[in-house]
């Protein structure tokens, strides 16, 4: 038996980037922040990559702007790629079957 689940409470770093790879099939990337104390007070933020599918992807590129806390679950991803310099590079995402907005940042007038 295994289990691959990912959850984490944070704040969006940047507005959706969403993409259609596929006719009607939307794919939404969004950074997460994490933050945490360690023993000496110092405070650690952690970026993690967030990847939505289908409607999920539509609801995140209509409601989810940079500054959202969000609440989200998942699953860890790894992939490979080759750069625009040819260098192979691998990263680690989560792809998030379900999220919930928890608050928003406040826009100035």
């Amino acid at each position: 038996m295994s289990v691959n689940k990912v959850i984490l409470l944070g704040n969006v770093g940047n507005d959706p980037e969403v993409r259609y790879p596929e006719k009607d099939k939307p794919l939404a990337l969004v950074s997460l922040a994490t933050n945490e104390h360690s023993p000496k007070g110092m405070e650690i933020t952690d970026w993690h990559k967030l990847v939505f599918f289908g409607d999920l992807a539509r609801m995140v590129e209509r409601y989810v702007k940079k500054g959202t806390l969000l609440y989200v679950e998942g699953r860890l991803k790894t992939r490979e790629y080759e750069d625009r310099l040819k260098i192979n590079r691998k990263v680690t995402e989560v792809h998030v079957h379900f999220f919930e907005i928890l608050g928003r940042k406040q826009e100035s007038n």
